[in-house]
């Protein structure tokens, strides 16, 4: 006897077989429409980042190009403390490099070249993936600043990468943020490393004396930098001129110090012999006489000479030093020009002293 009940449990599989198909077959496209999407991504990324930063140009170079203080300002290292960075021996200029551990993931950082102080390139290797070029230039601007810029770039990238570069918004998304980032922190790290400074007093030591070229001006606290590199251009011109050699460090002799900071104060170069001048020369040669004086060095940018000073006049007060009639003088051991970094600028502070006479008691 013919049920209709028994033809619908007869159709029931072979509709629900038909829906099976039709979802798996909607799942396939899905599929083959997302690898096509992936395939046709770009090959290659290219991220760009750029930050005018307040420091000579040699200065940041002087921190990226050793990679011992890229933990300092790394992003990725501040976003997962779990990183584990490993230094090997040579991390400073081509060749240097370093290594990272993320969770199983390693990467390594190679300098490729370099050109100081202007211009590093770097290469990035990420586990079993193409090789990645990272690129800092370094634009001195007139004003002492350095427009700084950091990029990152890559080509023929496998499928993998390319997937989860669509899937988590590009790689513009996953780096700029780092970029931007590590160059602002790298922004705070040198400029607030430019104003660090020490002052050391050596206590008394002796001076030797000797002859030396010289140019007497007058200077305020505002302008005393630029007439000392006004004065000491011209001694240098003049002894070049007339062929005279240079015997010592510069330094400067303060004829008159106030408590205003306005100075009378002769920029003086050591040569070895006494030189016959013109007699309308501006440029004069002197001698100053062996000395035994207090001295302390001041390690920091020449704005810190102030205290220098103060510390090299207290220890004289502390230890009942009575200065003598000679004046008092500064050296500058290395120069400005080939020490980018006003942290490391090196000054001697020399304050003459009178002999102390012993006196017989009875």
């Amino acid at each position: 006897m013919f049920r209709p009940e028994t033809l619908m449990l007869n159709q029931q599989p072979t509709t629900s077989m038909k829906s099976l198909k039709y979802i798996l077959f909607l799942l396939l496209i899905a599929i083959i429409g997302l690898s096509i999407y992936i395939a046709v991504q770009p090959n290659a990324f290219k991220v760009t980042r750029s930050r005018t930063i307040n420091a000579p140009s040699g200065v940041i170079y002087d921190n990226v190009i050793d990679f011992k203080n890229w933990e300092a300002w790394s992003s990725w290292k501040e976003e997962n403390s779990h990183i584990k960075v490993t230094l090997p021996k040579k991390t400073e200029g081509i060749g240097g490099s370093y290594s990272w551990n993320d969770e199983g993931e390693i990467g390594t950082m190679t300098t490729m070249k370099a050109d100081e102080p202007y211009r590093i390139e770097q290469k990035m290797q990420v586990d079993g993936f193409p090789p990645s070029e990272v690129t800092w230039t370094f634009k001195p601007n007139g004003d002492g600043t350095t427009d700084v810029t950091r990029t990152i770039a890559g080509d023929n990238l496998p499928f993998m990468f390319k997937a989860y570069a669509a899937f988590t918004g590009g790689m513009e998304k996953q780096i700029a943020p780092h970029l931007e980032r590590e160059l602002e922190k790298i922004d705070s790290i040198v400029v607030n490393g430019m104003k660090e400074y020490s002052v050391k007093v050596d206590g008394i030591a002796e001076y030797g004396g000797g002859f030396y070229m010289y140019k007497t001006t007058s200077a305020s606290a505002s302008n005393i930098s630029n007439m000392m590199a006004r004065q000491f251009a011209e001694i240098m011109n003049f002894m070049q001129d007339h062929n005279v050699q240079m015997a010592g460090k510069p330094f400067t002799i303060y004829n008159e110090m106030n408590e205003n900071g306005s100075v009378i104060m002769s920029n003086a170069i050591p040569v070895r012999d006494n030189v016959i001048v013109a007699e309308d020369s501006n440029i004069l040669c002197g001698y100053i006489e062996k000395t035994r004086a207090v001295k302390a060095t001041l390690k920091g940018d020449y704005k810190n000479l102030g205290e220098g000073w103060k510390v090299a006049r207290q220890y004289l007060k502390d230890n009942n030093l009575e200065q003598s009639d000679q004046h008092p003088f500064e050296i500058y051991l290395n120069d400005p020009g080939s020490t980018p970094n006003p942290a490391n600028y090196l000054t001697e502070i020399y304050i003459p002293i009178k002999e102390i006479v012993a006196t017989e008691t009875e």
